[in-house]
């Protein structure tokens, strides 16, 4: 990451966004916290150089409405989401809507510090986009039909019980296809797949 970059944390939570700033500082980065995303909007006009860390449920302007006022503006800015336990498809939808990455809390320093620095590091070329596309779908093309259709519950943010019950399964199926998924996939994470199902799958 430039050394003139700003990482702008925003999260209603004090302890949280103390916490964050704490880390990231730590890691040598230049950080400036906002109690809301009006906040934000409302104060801060230069975002070259910029990265967003902010929490996807918040009183007034939340995340999602956040990454729609800014791509609205043709703000480009990398936008990393945190989501609480079960937002899961607020996660997804922030990710369509154009999001760097997703973390659930609670996740590990080393998890948050990775995700900005790869936020940081630019989006890719069309040409590589379209190899990394090429790639994907020889991947879908090794999954199952049922593998398939895991994959397409866990990326519209279904959580396992769900994506059971609409296909007649037990979960503890579910778990199985979706550690399937994964490995074929070679995704790392959920985020990490829902990036790939982006790419490649029409109104994912």
């Amino acid at each position: 990451m430039p050394t003139d970059s700003v990482v702008h944390v925003i999260d209603d939570d004090d302890a949280v966004r103390d916490s964050l700033s704490f880390l990231l500082v730590s890691a040598g980065l230049t950080v400036r916290t906002h109690e809301s995303a009006r906040q934000f909007l409302d104060t801060v006009t230069d975002l070259a150089e910029t990265c967003i860390v902010t929490d996807v449920r918040m009183p007034g302007v939340s995340g999602i409405d956040l990454l729609r006022t800014l791509r609205a503006r043709g703000d480009g800015v990398p936008v990393i989401v945190m989501t609480g336990h079960g937002d899961v498809p607020l996660a997804v939808e922030a990710m369509k809507l154009g999001a760097a990455d997703f973390l659930e809390k609670p996740f590990d320093d080393e998890a948050l510090l990775a995700a900005v620095h790869a936020a940081r590091a630019g989006s890719a070329t069309s040409t590589s986009r379209d190899a990394r596309a090429a790639e994907i779908r020889l991947r879908v093309g090794t999954l199952t039909d049922r593998e398939r259709q895991v994959m397409d519950g866990l990326v519209e943010g279904h959580p396992n019980k769900v994506i059971a019950f609409d296909l007649g399964i037990s979960p503890r199926t579910v778990e199985i296809y979706r550690a399937n998924v994964m490995t074929k996939m070679q995704a790392g994470s959920l985020s990490e797949l829902v990036r790939m199902a982006l790419l490649v799958v029409p109104g994912a």
